[in-house]
């Protein structure tokens, strides 16, 4: 990955995705909880298609789909975020979808797949759904848009950090929330390659910290059972590609418990008027817990990656 497709990839989604706003965190009632003398801008890609950054790469790695692959159709597994941009690309584009998603999802996920014309398979868990998008994906000649791994999906969290970039040029740290690994790497490539002195960290749950062990054994590692309340950051496994560019361009990941989520999704709503899902939070987590001392005196970016959530699951998360 390198500029020029970066910037080949902006230039297809122009007009297809939405440009996201960066606003100023310093406002009452956040303002002093924040690290010392930081300057604090966070980019609201939960205001994005499909309510995550996930229409970005969906969008392109359907739009590279031949005719025959687009005729055959596409499957996906996801816990909703990737389910909903999917589905939300799949209609655009003119594909038929099928999505294997953990029956426990939000319902608002769930609904929002079927509405926007795909069928939804409801499996125990994630680890279930994957084995049920390989299969489909065997059976019936569908491609995988897979959540995270690919190039593509790589290439559309970089047009995000393109944008965070051109319009926040001056920072000096970055904070991303880390599942699979798709928006880290990507994002982390485009503001490396942009501004090669500015730090790039990644944030995990404390239950699924797939990349957090990778990056400790140093090659992408797996995990038997995930738990945490952030659905959205519960990838069972690290894979190549999106391992290989966050290792090249990541600083490194740290882990913050699902108590930090909620407070975090507290602080948003109370004092930024958001609905966050707790993979929203955790840039904001990650910079309040165990990212504090490095973000003093610093001028940081946090990400709003996304928000499917119902009003109902939010007041029970968050309370």
């Amino acid at each position: 990955m390198n500029l020029t497709d970066i910037h080949t990839a902006a230039d297809l989604l122009n007009g297809k995705v939405i440009r996201t706003p960066v606003i100023d965190v310093r406002q009452t009632g956040i303002d002093a909880l924040l690290p010392e003398g930081s300057n604090v801008v966070m980019k609201l890609e939960l205001l994005q298609k499909s309510g995550s950054f996930k229409a970005r790469g969906c969008y392109l790695s359907m739009n590279a789909l031949t005719a025959e692959q687009r005729q055959a159709g596409v499957v996906a597994a996801s816990g909703g975020n990737h389910a909903l941009a999917v589905a939300w690309a799949a209609r655009n584009i003119g594909v038929n979808a099928k999505i294997a998603v953990p029956r426990h999802a939000d319902p608002i996920r769930l609904n929002g797949c079927r509405d926007l014309g795909a069928e939804v398979i409801l499996c125990d868990d994630i680890h279930h759904a994957f084995e049920v998008m390989d299969e489909v994906a065997k059976s019936e000649n569908r491609s995988t848009i897979h959540p995270f791994e690919g190039l593509n999906m790589s290439l559309g969290a970089a047009t995000c950090g393109l944008e965070f970039h051109t319009d926040a040029a001056d920072l000096d740290i970055v904070i991303l929330p880390v599942g699979g690994g798709g928006l880290i790497s990507g994002m982390s490539a485009a503001f490396k390659l942009l501004n090669p002195s500015i730090e790039v960290y990644g944030v995990e749950p404390n239950g699924a910290d797939t990349m957090f062990r990778s990056f400790q054994a140093g090659s992408p590692q797996s995990i038997d059972k995930v738990s945490s309340i952030a659905d959205s950051l519960c990838a069972p496994t690290a894979l190549p590609i999106s391992y290989g560019l966050a290792r090249k361009y990541v600083t490194d990941i740290v882990k913050v418990s699902d108590d930090a989520l909620r407070a975090a999704m507290r602080i948003m709503n109370t004092s930024l008027k958001l609905m966050p899902e707790p993979a929203c939070a955790a840039s904001l987590a990650g910079a309040l817990g165990p990212l504090r001392e490095k973000c003093e005196g610093k001028n940081v970016g946090l990400l709003a990656c996304g928000s499917n959530i119902s009003l109902e699951k939010f007041a029970a998360l968050a309370a």
